[in-house]
């Protein structure tokens, strides 16, 4: 039963999830900075919802990523 256990993601998977997630926390900072009312400027309206998407990009794909196993 030891040596059985594998985990159901591999080490890059979980690195490109970490990195996805740093991504969406960029996004929302970046969101969070808008000085326009309500949100209403570029990086509220353009850049900070296209990095949350980009990072929501990244968590899919590291989730469906399949690393080919090496023996």
């Amino acid at each position: 039963m030891g040596k059985n256990n594998k985990l159901a993601f591999g080490k890059i998977n979980y690195i490109l999830m970490i990195a996805g997630i740093a991504v969406l926390i960029i996004g929302f900072i970046l969101m969070s900075l808008d000085s326009e009312p309500y949100g209403f400027g570029t990086l509220g309206l353009t850049i900070g919802p296209m990095t949350v998407l980009t990072g929501f990009g990244i968590e899919f794909f590291a989730i469906l990523y399949n690393p080919k196993e090496s023996k």
